[in-house]
């Protein structure tokens, strides 16, 4: 049985669950444990005895269905067999320790098993580079563009921005005074997201990443390569681009141009996509503090961000939002 969101998610998930659930895929364990960074869900280095360690990330219960777990994998498995540099989750034996169901379910819990990859956050800061992040992203939204998710999120404004204001609204975590700014001004942002994205008119939807910013790209000399696809959609291209941007709006648009000089090699892009980088800037602020909000509940949150919900918080962040929709009004 899956467990479903609670007050503690990944309560039971002890290290001995998680070496067991490594041994029970075949992997023998010599016990050490290394918890790597993520929030979403719980990611660990697991060494083995006699060889490489691995990686084992245990899914946030009540998050995913089990078929879209599988188009995360499958999507992956898939940009492997391109010969593009992601790394896929290792195959596992059918046991019956492991569930019967698409995705591996130890103790509750649903997981996956990755080979350990080093590399560092790539700085991004040569024309050479950004051609090559532009080449392999490229790459991934050819494959992308083949066939279509059935399960996994689709970006909308809908989604990241109408319904995010709504559960935060619905909350009642700000002060009034803040929560009819935060009201007013979100009212404001999401109408001129909503008029960018009709101004575009009809976007080529296909399968992306969804969250690619540096962090969740590693380089080495042999160049870049993703470690994670857990948060990949049906989306247009640029929201796989516009994260890896920054600076002034002129560097960006300068940084814009060489990423995409690599990209077109082996992708088409649509110019008027570019229009869209301050919407799905916005979108991604308001997303981000509702995602906080429905993530309290899990002991890791207030740890890892103590400022969340302070009075201080909410008047920065609508402040911001209000920054932000004058740089969407000045788009005009």
């Amino acid at each position: 049985m899956i467990p479903t969101a609670d007050s503690a998610p990944f309560a039971n998930l002890s290290p001995d669950l998680i070496v067991d659930a490594v041994e029970a895929a075949g992997f023998p364990s010599d016990g050490r444990i290394l918890a790597l960074g993520s929030y979403e869900n719980r990611v660990f280095q697991v060494g083995l005895e006699d060889a490489d360690p691995v990686v084992v990330k245990f899914y946030r219960p009540g998050r995913w269905t089990d078929l879209a777990i599988a188009e995360e994998h499958a999507f992956a498995r898939e940009l492997a067999a391109a010969e593009i540099p992601v790394i896929a989750p290792l195959d596992l034996p059918p046991e019956e320790d492991l569930g019967e169901g698409p995705v591996p379910v130890f103790g509750g819990f649903r997981f996956a098993i990755y080979p350990r990859r080093g590399g560092q956050w790539p700085e991004l800061g040569t024309e050479d580079d950004r051609q090559w992040i532009g080449r392999f992203l490229g790459r991934i939204h050819g494959v992308g563009a083949t066939r279509r998710f059935e399960h996994r999120a689709r970006l909308s404004p809908q989604a990241m921005g109408r319904e995010s204001v709504a559960y935060l609204l619905s909350e009642d975590r700000m002060p009034d005074y803040i929560s009819h700014r935060y009201e007013r001004v979100t009212g404001e942002l999401l109408d001129l997201v909503e008029s960018r994205f009709e101004h575009a008119g009809t976007l080529r939807y296909l399968r992306i990443h969804g969250d690619c910013h540096r962090n969740n790209v590693l380089w080495t000399a042999a160049g870049p390569h993703f470690v994670d696809l857990d948060d990949c959609m049906t989306g247009p291209a640029i929201q796989d681009l516009w994260m890896l941007l920054a600076g002034r709006a002129s560097e960006i648009r300068t940084q814009l141009a060489e990423i995409l000089e690599g990209y077109s090699q082996f992708s088409e892009f649509d110019p008027i996509e570019a229009t869209l980088i301050e919407a799905l800037r916005a979108l991604r602020m308001v997303h981000y503090a509702a995602w906080l909000a429905r993530r309290w509940h899990d002991p890791a949150f207030p740890q890892a961000f103590p400022w969340f919900g302070e009075v201080r918080y909410w008047e920065r962040h609508v402040a911001e939002l209000e920054e932000q929709l004058m740089a969407l009004e000045s788009e005009d």
